[in-house]
This record gives structure tokens, sequence and C-alpha cells, in this order.
């Protein structure tokens, strides 16, 4: 089975079931052994940005050796064996179900004119405090969320699985993982997580990029603001403090008419972020609906242009 099928079926899988609870994640037994590595390597190494170091080539050389020992064992049992391993490893890399449900549960509770609901569900998917957030602060709050994981969740897997199949979409999921871990500006994890954040910033490096013009492409089909998108994700994108996720925000930012970024609270002290976009709207439920459907169609334009990309490379394969 070609790995363009296989990734239609993945992606369909995971449109279908996202990400059951019950299900044994290999993102989550990343996360666990990369936070079970931390105080061993740190007590055996001294430099604290060495044993960081140790740590990412553990996890994504650890992730990687056993990708490819799943797909060798399956298609050694059968090559139909080996074509659902690698649609199982597949469907594992994408988010896209989860962070849409996740979005479009804040929005019902909006709706609903349940604010303290919006506000517990919402701080499930951000890293702010949220306990005083009015309406507009948790609309925001869910958009800066869906644009920006549209990349790490959606458009970053589904080129490195068009890339190299699911070996390095789970090298990649294994990079952003640890970034989510040990990628912290703080006393304990500047020098101990100064890998992990570099190693993800490089990943997602060209993702991010080609997913400005993505979001944008994706307006003309969502009725939102194709123009916006580009113009103002080309001004605004590198405001962000990290080098990748301002494409995302910036460009969804454009398309929406709406402004993301500003002030906010984190572990009860004020952050003041630059703001993307432009306030034609006030920001408002709805606007969750619209970036998850600019997420979904952007999603689909990826898997069509990552695909073709390959094809051109001779690689379809």
């Amino acid at each position: 089975m070609r790995i363009v099928t296989q990734m239609a079926v993945a992606y369909g899988a995971d449109l279908l079931c996202g990400d059951p609870r019950w299900f044994p994640h290999p993102v989550k037994f990343i996360g666990r052994t990369a936070l079970a590595l931390e105080a061993p390597l740190r007590r055996h190494i001294a430099n604290a940005q060495l044993a960081g170091i140790v740590a990412v080539a553990i996890v994504v050389g650890g992730t990687t050796v056993l990708t490819v020992t799943a797909l060798s064992v399956g298609y050694r049992v059968h090559p139909w064996a080996g074509d659902a391993v690698s649609i199982l490893l597949l469907y594992t890399t994408f988010a896209t179900r989860d962070l849409a449900a996740h979005a479009m549960a804040v929005y019902r509770t909006l709706k609903r004119h349940d604010l303290g609901a919006a506000r517990e569900l919402v701080s499930r998917i951000v890293g702010r405090d949220t306990e005083a957030l009015d309406e507009a602060g948790v609309v925001r709050a869910a958009v800066e969320s869906v644009a920006e994981n549209t990349v790490d969740g959606v458009t970053a897997p589904l080129f490195f699985a068009a890339l190299g199949g699911p070996v390095l979409a789970l090298a990649y999921k294994a990079a952003s993982t640890l970034d989510s871990t040990f990628g912290y500006k703080n006393e304990r994890y500047l020098h101990f997580g100064w890998a992990s954040a570099r190693l993800d910033d490089i990943a997602a490096w060209l993702p991010s990029r080609l997913t400005l013009p993505l979001i944008s492409l994706a307006a003309m089909f969502t009725g939102a603001r194709p123009l916006a998108a580009w113009r103002l994700g080309m001004r605004d994108c590198r405001k962000h403090a990290s080098p990748n996720s301002g494409f995302g925000e910036a460009a969804v930012a454009g398309a929406l008419g709406i402004q993301l970024g500003g002030a906010l609270f984190r572990h009860g002290s004020r952050v003041e972020l630059p703001t993307m976009g432009e306030p034609v709207e006030m920001l408002r439920a709805g606007h969750i609906r619209r970036a998850v459907l600019l997420m979904l169609v952007t999603s689909l334009l990826a898997g069509i242009l990552f695909v073709l990309l390959r094809w051109l490379a001779g690689g379809m394969r």
C-alpha cells in the first residue's frame, strides 16, 4: 500500500475517532519516558544542558528505533500487517479531531452562556490563568490554541508523514512532546530544556511557514479573509516569542478579522504579549467555530500539498 493511501486512511481515522482516552497513545508514552529520564540524567550528568541533549537523543532516537522495529516486524508477518502498523502509527501523529473537539466544547458551552464552565474547559488547552477571563478572553484563548496547534498537531505531522512516513512523523512528535515537556524558559528548564526547544524550533521551521499560505488559501473556502490572512500574517508572524508559532496565529487573526495576543496572566503575573491582526470584529463565540473550520480546511489542503510535493519528488511510495 502506498504511503499516500496510508496517510489518507490514518487521517480519516483521526477525524472519526480522535484520541480515545483508553488508547495507549505513543505520545503519552514519549512524554512519560522523557519525565522519567530527567532525574537520573540530572544526577549522572552535572551539566544541565548536556543532560538535556542526552534526553533528546534517547527519546527521539528511541522513538525512531521502536517505530522502525514495529514496521519491520509488521511487514515480515505480512504486507497487510505492515500496512496496518503503518496506518496505526500515522494515526497517532495527527490531532485534528481532538483539537477541533476541545475548541468546540468551549464554543458550545459559551453558546449556553455558561462562562464558568467555558473557563474550565479552555484551561485544559492553554497555559494561562483562566479563572477571571470574560467571554472575549475565553474566545481569544481558544482561537489562539487552535491557531498555534494547527502547526504542531496538524500540518507538521502531515508534512513529515508525507516526507518519511510514520518514522519521521513520530520522530517529529517526539521532538514536539519534548518541547512541551521541557521547553520552558524558567529556572528549572532554561538549560535542561534548551535542546528540546531548539530541536522543535528546527523541526517546525518549514511546516510553520507553509502553514501561513495554506491558512490564507483555506480562508477562500470558508468565507473568511484570504488577503488579510496573507497580509497580516506576513506582517505579524514574527512578533511571537516562538520562531514558528506566530505564522499560524497571525494568519488566523487576519483571516477572521480579529486581534489575538496582548495581555494575559500566568501564575498570577501579568504578561504583555505582542498583538497580531486587527480588531475588525469584536471577539465572540462564533470565532471559535470559524477558527476550527479554518483549521480543518487547512489540514485537507496541507495533506494535498504535501502528497503532491512527494509525488513531484518521485517518492509516491
